[in-house]
């Protein structure tokens, strides 16, 4: 009797663990609003262009009506341009931020662009152009920017489609994240002028879009990380309830063999 009551605690246990290792909606669904017990994000902020960095690289290219002054530009292999070894295109030049913010244009020499964003130096460039050619147009654009995404079987660099990748975006691109991964522990590391920043957010927030990190920087880094049900490898009620019967058969099994 003792033996039969032991059985039928340890089943009891047994199926406890199983249906609380169940895998719900509520912990895979994206966009869900704050009435599903999701983190909140109260203060809406914007996008912000992006701000040049040492380190960075620009591909800058000027338009005018001369085509000798177009090749003196942009044909030029002076000091300051380097091949980008990019795949975006395997003939692409680019300036090279440096440490001290400059990059070192033809003809102009250093132009500080550090802290500055693509439309600032445009203009900055236009500028300083303009008196040696009147009627020009610049083009610059970064190259070489990527994203990196670490864990839940994702790990991968991945370069920017476009200047704008959101957190959706970024993951979409790695294929999703995996069934069992926490989506409600999501941590980005992103490099600041001020240091190392460590971000952590639920990504089944609709009101994530208020984040400041909902677009991704150059060298973000994604740290995706299991949920415990992928210890116990339960994913639904009724792989759950399967796994019940089995062991319950066994158990039973047993039971009748030692009387």
């Amino acid at each position: 009797m003792m033996r039969k009551s032991l059985i039928q605690f340890l089943l009891f246990i047994l199926l406890t663990i199983q249906l609380t290792s169940c895998i719900t909606t509520h912990q895979l669904n994206y966009l869900q609003s704050s009435k599903n017990s999701v983190a909140t994000y109260k203060d809406t902020i914007s996008y912000q262009d992006y701000r040049l960095k040492e380190g960075d690289r620009l591909f800058i290219q000027v338009y005018s009506t001369d085509d000798k002054t177009n090749v003196l530009f942009n044909g030029s292999a002076g000091s300051g341009l380097q091949m980008t070894g990019s795949t975006e295109s395997s003939d692409l030049y680019t300036y090279l931020v440096k440490s001290d913010g400059n990059i070192k244009f033809p003809l102009i020499g250093d132009v500080n662009v550090k802290g500055k964003t693509l439309r600032e130096t445009k203009d900055i460039l236009e500028q300083a152009i303009k008196p040696i050619l009147k009627v020009n147009s610049v083009d610059i654009r970064m190259v070489g920017r990527t994203f990196s995404i670490i864990g839940s079987g994702k790990s991968g660099r991945f370069t920017f489609p476009k200047e704008k990748v959101n957190i959706y975006q970024a993951l979409a691109m790695a294929g999703d994240l995996s069934y069992y991964a926490d989506r409600s522990k999501v941590r980005i590391l992103r490099v600041t002028e001020k240091g190392n920043q460590i971000k952590s957010f639920d990504l089944r927030s609709a009101s994530i879009i208020n984040s400041e990190f909902y677009y991704l920087e150059p060298d973000d880094v994604i740290f995706l990380q299991p949920m415990k049900q992928q210890f116990f490898g339960v994913s639904t009620f009724w792989m759950a309830l399967s796994t019940l019967i089995t062991t319950y058969s066994l158990g039973y099994f047993v039971y009748k063999s030692f009387h």
